[in-house]
């Protein structure tokens, strides 16, 4: 008997919330001379290019888009092993790990990549403070369930 009612909608909120996160620009860096939006893939030129001025990317950060990807498969992954409370809920909590890495490695990259210039963050940046704690109130639901499910156990 699996009980698995509003966790999987709170991981499905996760995963969406870090899809946004990992596909949305994430902000702007200006320097002196050019503009760069900022993303999970890295920092690309903004605008068109004319004259001869450089387009296409500045620095790629894979690393970065990475772990933001794997921020949207865990939940998923978590929201079909309802099966397994025990595992669902090492799960969600390897998913917590990774959203705070993910936020980590965001502000490192964000402040530290590119010399003298000023970040200005999007709204897409509140994202994963939704999702950690969408997944941490799932991890409550499940934990739960569990001892629900334990304390029906005991009574048979």
């Amino acid at each position: 008997m699996v009980i698995q009612r509003w966790q999987s909608v709170l991981l499905f909120i996760a995963a969406v919330m870090m899809a946004c996160f990992a596909f949305m620009s994430l902000g702007q860096v200006q320097t002196a001379d050019f503009t760069f939006n900022f993303t999970s893939l890295g920092f690309c030129y903004e605008g068109e290019a004319t004259d001869g001025a450089p387009s296409g990317w500045l620095l790629h950060t894979w690393y970065f888009f990475i772990v933001s990807i794997l921020t949207i498969v865990i939940p998923l992954i978590a929201i079909f092993l309802y099966k397994n409370l025990a595992l669902q809920m090492r799960v969600c909590l390897f998913e917590i790990l990774f959203i705070i890495a993910d936020m980590a490695i965001c502000g490192v990259v964000g402040y530290n990549s590119i010399e003298g210039g000023s970040i200005g963050w999007s709204s897409a940046i509140c994202a994963p403070v939704i999702a950690l704690i969408a997944v941490i109130m799932a991890w409550n639901r499940i934990k739960s369930d569990r001892d629900r499910l334990r304390a029906v156990d005991r009574i048979r």
